[in-house]
């Protein structure tokens, strides 16, 4: 089974091309969507979050909104919730690589936003990058509920530069140029990995 990462700032059209990837017909292990999920469904995730960050569940939910301003600009105060959060990810992955393995699926999608960062890409045989003109990002997180230029900025700072990205990359995918575009490319890197696992060649 080939494990292919995915990964980019802010922005860039990650979440776009995970839908591509699962469109054709790829697996794809979502570690937002696992996130998500925790913090909804998982008790013990739930309390240990509030021993932490007094005030930000309420009602046994978890404030995202609350949560996401008690850490941002605090790296300590985001280690702790990494700390939380990231063993029951990892487990997460791993049921999901176990049981494709089982299965026998020959390619998966591990869509993880801060690959590089948390060094995710060790699980991974080749990584994609998704990568936009600077302005068009700016302009596509700029439109997002909320967001502001210190919260941009500050979500930038966390974030490994798309320059350094894109050049550990295995595979480097510009969604600025329509998505006609993105979805052909992912295809032929979809396409290429196939060919290459019924020649028993490597990825790259």
């Amino acid at each position: 089974m080939i494990v292919l990462g995915l990964t980019g700032s802010i922005g860039m059209g990650k979440s776009t091309a995970a839908d591509m990837f699962r469109a054709l017909g790829v697996p794809v292990h979502d570690a937002d969507a696992t996130v998500h999920a925790l913090l909804a469904d998982d008790r013990q995730v739930r309390a240990a979050i509030e021993a932490r960050f007094p005030g930000v569940v309420t009602k046994d939910a978890v404030d995202r909104q609350a949560l996401g301003a008690a850490v941002f600009g605090n790296p300590e105060a985001r280690r702790d919730l990494e700390a939380i959060l990231h063993p029951r990810v990892r487990r997460v992955l791993e049921s999901f690589l176990r049981r494709h393995r089982v299965l026998g699926t020959s390619l998966v999608v591990l869509d993880i936003p801060l690959l590089f960062e948390t060094g995710g890409e060790s699980r991974a045989d080749g990584v994609v990058v998704v990568s936009a003109p600077a302005s068009m990002q700016r302009r596509r997180v700029m439109a997002r509920p909320g967001m502001d230029d210190a919260r941009f900025a500050g979500i930038l700072a966390s974030q490994m530069p798309d320059q350094e990205k894109r050049r550990r990359a295995d595979f480097v995918v510009e969604t600025g140029l329509g998505k006609a575009y993105t979805f052909a490319k992912l295809k032929r890197i979809v396409t290429a990995i196939r060919a290459a696992q019924s020649g028993s060649r490597g990825i790259h």
